[in-house]
């Protein structure tokens, strides 16, 4: 009797792999849930992504949730959109999907998606850090934190020492300042560097059409402003093609693996972003976030956060007078747009003639060549530059 239970044990494992072999996955699958209903382009496309993404990647087990249009899936059933959205946090919260992709979901403040495209130029894939939700209420806050999200889903999806870029927007110098901080208190850290003549980790434009970063960090506007124009350029905008959706939602505590796509995501990059989805629920994303923002804590977070984010106190005019104006040949920059006449001012204390201006990489300080070096070192140790 023991040995005919023991041979159909051996028999129900021997077609199990039998059958991974024949389908091309080994291992357990990761069970991702879809939401087939509020897409602009039908029930039909997402149906087509399904498709798609089972023939591309069977490692993937796909539940479809909405109406039961077809017989190849399972489909856990629900009438509208609304009752689609609570089937889903009923199976993520079983435990019965690992991770979902949808077009819409609430995410608490501190939570913000990390996109993923392909960049026209060379075809990197590039992680977009981040593209909807809010990680802070303060714009440079939410750019550092997006930054420690951005690396851990990278990290989830197969890179394991991801370089960083910050894109060239207000706030970028702030957050290079932090950052380095972080990594001079013992954060891991690598940072990109800009492909144009001047390199630095503050991304350019070019730099985003390069892919030159395998994270490129921003404020979740101009993300979601960006991951749109790179899915949808060729097409119209009215249907997303390339890239992987506006990814999975990640913040410090947060523990489910959502994947967000819109509304006008067509069936191929729906495809992408269950496997965007997969890869990221298969590596155990939360605890991947979880370890960076710990790794991040330990560097001093909240401290250095506090520091740089607390308002200086203004320096006014009338406190200080303006040296003799001078010929200013040597340029500063690295200055974030909204401290650059208070740094002015605190070089003005120093005895240093500046005027503030912009170069083509963003604000600048102007001072003598003579005091090139000395207004540098006070710009740093005041806590204005990098």
């Amino acid at each position: 009797m023991e040995k005919d239970v023991l041979q159909k044990v051996i028999g129900e494992v021997f077609n199990e792999i039998a059958d991974n072999i024949k389908d091309g996955s080994y291992g357990k699958k990761t069970k991702i849930g879809l939401t087939i209903l509020g897409s602009e382009h039908g029930v039909d496309v997402m149906v087509k992504a399904a498709e798609i993404a089972k023939a591309r990647y069977p490692q993937i087990d796909i539940i479809l949730i909405g109406p039961r249009v077809t017989e190849d899936f399972t489909v856990v059933e629900a009438s509208d959109a609304e009752e689609g959205h609570k089937k889903m946090v009923e199976l993520l919260n079983s435990g019965e999907i690992d991770g979902c992709v949808t077009q819409h979901f609430e995410f608490p403040i501190g939570t913000s998606t990390m996109g993923k495209v392909v960049t026209p130029a060379k075809g990197n894939e590039m992680i977009i850090a981040s593209t909807t939700g809010t990680s802070a209420i303060n714009r440079v806050e939410a750019m550092v934190l997006n930054s420690i999200g951005g690396l851990a889903v990278a990290k989830a999806n197969g890179i394991k020492s991801p370089k960083l870029g910050i894109l060239n927007i207000e706030g970028a110098r702030k957050v290079e300042i932090i950052l380095n901080e972080l990594k001079e208190n013992g954060y891991e850290i690598e940072f990109s560097s800009s492909q144009r003549a001047d390199g630095g980790a503050v991304m350019r434009g070019n730099d985003l059409l390069m892919g030159t970063p395998d994270v490129m960090v921003c404020d979740s506007l101009t993300g979601n402003l960006l991951i749109k124009v790179f899915s949808s350029f060729s097409t119209g905008g009215n249907y997303e093609t390339t890239g992987a959706g506006y990814g999975p939602g990640v913040g410090d505590g947060y523990d489910k693996v959502i994947n967000i796509v819109s509304r006008a995501s067509g069936a191929p990059l729906i495809a992408e972003a269950i496997k965007f989805c997969s890869e990221s629920a298969k590596n155990n994303l939360p605890a991947l976030v979880k370890k960076e923002f710990e790794a991040a804590k330990s560097a001093g977070l909240s401290s250095v956060l506090e520091k740089h984010l607390k308002p200086k106190a203004e320096v006014k005019e009338e406190e200080v007078k303006m040296p003799p104006k001078k010929v200013v040949t040597y340029s500063i920059a690295g200055i974030d747009i909204l401290e650059l006449e208070n740094a002015c001012r605190t070089l003005w204390k120093e005895d240093i003639y500046s005027e503030s201006g912009m170069g083509c990489t963003g604000p600048i300080i102007l001072v003598p060549e003579e005091d090139g070096k000395k207004a540098e070192d006070i710009l740093v140790k005041s806590g204005y530059k990098a």
